[in-house]
């Protein structure tokens, strides 16, 4: 029986199309309908954090816009048409065409297309990433695995402790540039030569240099694991997944010592960097004592309405750094089954036993209900996204936008990874709380 999804918290599998755009000089093709690549970039930019277009994003992507004439006929020769003009006014490294539904129902063979300008010299991969094949974080890994097999080049060469960092998909998650640079920060500072395809500086010099590197570092519960193992199946790079996103000092420790002792860094290094860290972390938390452990406005209990990457992190920070009790937790990326277990045992890992219940759902209708019926002992605090502002408002909670989509805050460089993100995490729970109080 088909079911009415409220207020969806991701986009289909063409929506895979802004990690394209998170790669700098790399232009997206889409052979679709024209109103799909609008509207998906509405939802992961203008209404996300204000993201915006980028270099060559927004209304500037190439686009076939199918309409019944292709449907009927074909639209192979407007998608050749279009490839070629955006080989003659764009001014980018790479390019990949990517499919919508009308155009994969049709079965337009745009693979043979692609290939003729490859065959040319052309830097263009294509991946059919049909909506109704799955939601964007599926999009995302086909498309990953797509410039793995058609841009990559095999090699023997190995470059000396080259790390790519592979996490976040880009755009969907609001601050995924400054999460990327805090990553970097965090493993630079251990001496770890690290490599990012995303994000200001990186781009296609990063992206060739893939498979050169000694490993491969997945920070993610589940998505980008079908591409760690392409990689290491592919080019012989073994893979470190780490499925919790580091924040705060206590999870942030445990990342560095782990993603030391697989490279084989000198634990002196780590621990040295741990303390100077820890130092300037609980530096600004000790001052921010008297309000942080006052029992009138703490909220004592939480709620998460994210995907996995956030529910995860942030329930483990709140828990474990700052002393909050988890109620029911929601994961919201329409997480495959065969990964959902173990989600669910990283849910029971807090300090001190304690324990959080999760539910797995796309449709916010779930936590609207629940948030609904329970009776909370203290004002709760609910870290979601826009959608989750008038069940807040209803029941009388905390809340801060952290996820998908964030259309009443704007994210620039800001980041929730490390103890950076950690602090920063902490600045906008309680500007939230004490804007509450006044």
């Amino acid at each position: 029986m088909s079911e009415v999804v409220q207020e969806p918290r991701h986009v289909c599998a063409l929506g895979g199309f802004e990690s394209v755009l998170a790669i700098e000089r790399a232009v997206p093709i889409i052979h679709s309908g024209p109103g799909c690549a609008a509207k998906l970039w509405a939802t992961l930019g203008v209404h996300n954090g204000c993201q915006g277009t980028g270099y060559i994003g927004g209304h500037s992507i190439p686009c076939t816009s199918v309409s019944e004439k292709e449907v009927v006929f074909g639209g192979i020769e407007k998608f050749k048409q279009i490839v070629s003009n955006s080989f003659r006014v764009m001014d980018a490294d790479l390019f990949v065409a990517l499919t919508g539904c009308t155009s994969d129902i049709v079965g337009d063979n745009i693979a043979e297309v692609v290939t003729k300008f490859k065959d040319e010299g052309k830097p263009i991969v294509y991946a059919e990433t049909g909506g109704f094949k799955g939601n964007n974080f599926f999009g995302h890994e086909l498309i990953i695995d797509s410039i793995i097999d058609q841009y990559l080049e095999e090699t023997d060469e190995k470059e000396a402790g080259l790390v790519n960092v592979w996490a976040t998909v880009p755009y969907q998650d609001t601050f995924w540039t400054g999460n990327f640079e805090e990553l970097r920060k965090l493993l630079s500072a251990l001496g770890v030569k690290v490599n990012i395809i995303f994000g200001p500086g990186n781009g296609i010099k990063s992206l060739k240099k893939v498979p050169k590197a000694q490993y491969n570092l997945l920070i993610s519960p589940w998505v980008g694991l079908n591409n760690v193992k392409h990689l290491e199946k592919k080019f012989g790079t073994p893979y470190l997944h780490y499925p919790i996103l580091p924040i705060g000092p206590t999870e942030t420790a445990k990342f560095l010592r782990t993603v030391a002792n697989f490279i084989g860094i000198d634990k002196k290094i780590v621990e040295s960097e741990i303390k100077r860290q820890e130092d300037r972390y609980y530096y600004y938390i000790e001052r921010a004592a008297d309000i942080l452990l006052e029992t009138r406005i703490l909220p004592k209990h939480f709620v998460t309405i994210a995907d996995g990457f956030y529910s995860l992190g942030i329930s483990r920070f709140l828990v474990n750094d700052l002393g909050l009790l988890p109620e029911k937790q929601f994961v919201t990326d329409n997480t495959p089954k065969k990964y959902m277990k173990a989600i669910e045992d990283e849910f029971k890992k807090y300090v001190n036993g304690i324990k959080a219940e999760v539910e797995f759902t796309i449709d916010s209708g779930v936590p609207i209900k629940y948030l609904r019926e329970k009776k909370f002992r203290s004002k709760p605090l609910i870290l979601g996204s826009a959608w989750d502002r008038v069940i807040s408002k209803e029941i009388d909670a905390y809340r801060v936008s952290i996820s998908t989509p964030i259309s009443d805050r704007m994210v620039l460089s800001r980041t929730y990874v490390g103890y950076e993100g950690g602090l920063r995490l902490t600045e906008d729970i309680y500007s939230a709380v004490l804007d509450d109080f006044q």
